[in-house]
This record gives C-alpha cells, sequence and structure tokens, in this order.
C-alpha cells in the first residue's frame, strides 16, 4: 500500500497518535510538569534527609543542624520508638478543652469541657479512609508537650516546651472558636488530660487502678 492509498484508508485529518504520558503533553507543560517533578523529589530527599538526622545516632552534622533539624521535624514528625518498647503504653489517654469566651455584651463565659480525643475518635470510627489529622494531631502534640515539660508543667527543654504551647494552643483554640456567634471571642484556653489504665483481662491475677486522674494546665491566653 502507498502513501496515497494509506492516506485514503485512514481519512483525510488523521492526527497521529499521542505519546503517552507527560511526553504527549504540549512542550510548555511538558517543561512545567518537569520542574514540579523536580521540586517535588527535592522535597521528599530534604525531608528523607532530615527525618534520618534526627533518628541517627548524635553526630558531626546532626549537631551542627541541630536547629534546621528540630525546626522542620517538631512536632508534626517527630519520631518515637513506643509502639516496640519493651513495656508499651497500657494507659487511655484523652486530652479535653474548655475557654473563656467574651461575649458581644462585654461578659466572661467559660465553656464546659469538651472531649477533643472523644471527639477525634467519633469522627474516624467506622470510616475506611481516616483522616490522618485526626487521628493524630491532638495526641502527638500532647506528647510532644509532655515530652517537653516535667509533671509540675515547668519547661524541661525550652525551645520545644514554647513551641508545643503554642501548638497545643493553636489546636485547642481553633476547635473551640468554630461556631462562635457574631461578635464572640476565645479570650483564654485551657487543657487537661484524663488519663485511665486499661483494665486487666479476665484471666489475669493482676490488679488494676483503673480510676481516671486528671492533669490541669494553666490558662493560656488566645
Amino acid at each position: 500500500m502507498d502513501a496515497n492509498e494509506r492516506e485514503r484508508a485512514e481519512g483525510p485529518g488523521t492526527a497521529p497518535p499521542r505519546a503517552p504520558g507527560i511526553a504527549g503533553l504540549a512542550l510548555p507543560y511538558r517543561v512545567l510538569a518537569a520542574l514540579v517533578l523536580a521540586a517535588l523529589a527535592v522535597a521528599a530527599c530534604l525531608h528523607l534527609g532530615l527525618v534520618f538526622l534526627h533518628v541517627a545516632p548524635s553526630n558531626t552534622l546532626s549537631k551542627k543542624h541541630a536547629g534546621l533539624v528540630d525546626g522542620w521535624i517538631y512536632p508534626e514528625f517527630e519520631q518515637n520508638w513506643k509502639l516496640f518498647a519493651p513495656n508499651p503504653l497500657q494507659q487511655n489517654i484523652a486530652v479535653q478543652a474548655r475557654a473563656q469566651i467574651r461575649g458581644g455584651s462585654g461578659a466572661l463565659v467559660t465553656t464546659g469541657w469538651r472531649d477533643l480525643s472523644a471527639e477525634d475518635a467519633a469522627a474516624i470510627r467506622h470510616g475506611l479512609l481516616p483522616s490522618h489529622t485526626e487521628q493524630n494531631e491532638l495526641r502527638r502534640a500532647w506528647d510532644f508537650y509532655t515530652g517537653s515539660h516535667d509533671d509540675e508543667g515547668k519547661a524541661v527543654h525550652t525551645e520545644r516546651a514554647e513551641l508545643s504551647e503554642a501548638y497545643l494552643k493553636r489546636i485547642a483554640g481553633r476547635r473551640l472558636g468554630a461556631g462562635l456567634a457574631e461578635g464572640e471571642r476565645i479570650v483564654r484556653v485551657q487543657l487537661r488530660s484524663a488519663t485511665r489504665s486499661v483494665a486487666a483481662p479476665a484471666w489475669s491475677t493482676e490488679t488494676t487502678d483503673t480510676q481516671t486522674y486528671y492533669r490541669e494546665l494553666p490558662w493560656w491566653s488566645v
């Protein structure tokens, strides 16, 4: 079949098949896609590198860039080994919050305690694809706070302590502030934890104190 016969068979104006994937895009879009992929690759490599320096044994490089590493890792990407500890956590810890709200008339009202952990659990229950934020944001924020403060609430690591307080305050303020009426604003927030040990199984002879213990933090201005 010569060229004329092939053209008549295929029909006039038949466009050649487009290449699959990025190669099938016009040149400007190929350049844009390449730049986006390159930026994502660089960001992924930087993230993995900083996480590696965070979890690796202390070395010259991690000490030299400790500020950069900590600033990127804390609080969202902090790593720990609690899942694999010889004695993993055996307590249920719920984070609760309340607020002091000033209304349009100037009156100051203190709300009741809201169980933010229970709200997160309800949001992901029976979900096939539960939100990572609803699962971990509040839990990691509380772990970050307790890891940078002692039992009396005094800062152990000053920079991390300030960051953990600001992080918790931001979470509580955003959640408690949702749905406020016009003219109302949050003045202060307070958080507390409700800790209760998991009861021993029926076949065990171990006795467990399942009473709920509270740890209240001071009021924080918003």
